[in-house]
């Protein structure tokens, strides 16, 4: 029996909001020539998305995006039953499916899901829900997609991603259990790891070059001041890179220094989570 083609179902967050399917039309028929619930379901899929994406990070709906639309695909073209009626054994055969996914399921690039062609937007047929990793000078060339295994940080994504979604139903009164929750116990794929791990992060004297050649450039050229300051925060503050970057909800200023009463200072970050938290700054780089 020939495997099914993938069908994405899921545009960007940005393409979402207010999203017709009339202007979908392939996705907008694979949807109707199933079962009526793969419509329902494909609804909810995108109603968790709109709360993914104004809740959570651009990459965190990227990431979650990929998975139920993994998940959902697996339902509508092999596993043929709605959502709400899985049990642990059910998600451990999805796993089953991630870890082994048919061949014409695997690219070898990156592709966008959708390519606008004369006012709507079609399927790219370049597409594939997985991708294998292989080293650029294979990439134009046929990778042996049989060798292709998730890693772990795959499966524990996947099931993450799966595991929210389930929650997700359950806080809409659609689903009353989480069976994804239960199979990741119990998924074969997921290797238990206590072994110490080795701490990546520069050395005092690899930090102590980085900073000496900034300075250096910043002394050249004024146009690296800006590199020079964002160096020094990211290290002296321990910042995430995120939290002093420039989101859709939130841009750092020089104003989110400030000094409490009794003269300390003190830098506004907005960190994971969409929390805001105040990072103590040291005296000899206070902004004054």
């Amino acid at each position: 029996m020939k495997t099914p083609d993938p069908v994405p179902l899921y545009p960007t967050y940005e393409e979402l909001q207010g999203m017709r399917l009339a202007d979908y039309p392939q996705t907008q028929a694979f949807l109707d020539c199933g079962p009526a619930w793969r419509l329902q379901h494909w609804q909810w899929g995108l109603d968790f998305l709109n709360y993914i994406g104004r809740n959570k990070s651009e990459h965190t709906f990227t990431r979650f995006r990929g998975e139920v639309e993994k998940f959902l695909l697996w339902l509508f073209l092999f596993h043929d039953k709605p959502a709400d009626d899985l049990r642990k054994a059910d998600i451990l055969a999805f796993a089953d499916f991630c870890w082994k996914p048919p061949l014409s399921w695997i690219g070898l690039t990156s592709a966008d899901r959708f390519v606008p062609v004369s006012g709507v937007y079609e399927a790219n047929p370049h597409w594939r829900p997985f991708r294998i990793k292989a080293p650029k000078k294979q990439q134009l060339e046929e990778a042996d997609k049989k060798r292709y295994r998730p890693s772990q940080q795959t499966i524990l994504g996947l099931f993450t991603a799966i595991i929210a979604f389930y929650k997700h139903l359950m806080n809409e009164e659609l689903c009353y259990g989480n069976p994804a929750q239960l199979a990741k116990n119990d998924c074969r794929y997921l290797i238990k790891d206590a072994q110490v791990k080795e701490v990546r992060r520069l050395t005092d004297e690899q930090w102590r070059y980085v900073l000496k050649t900034t300075e250096e450039m910043a002394d050249t050229d004024p146009v690296y001041e800006r590199t020079l300051f964002v160096v020094a925060t990211l290290k002296t503050l321990f910042l995430r890179v995120s939290e002093l970057s420039e989101r859709s909800d939130w841009s750092p200023e020089m104003g989110h220094f400030w000094q409490d009463y009794d003269e300390n200072w003190w830098l506004k970050v907005y960190g994971k989570g969409r929390k805001i938290r105040d990072v103590s700054v040291l005296p000899n780089i206070s902004p004054t």
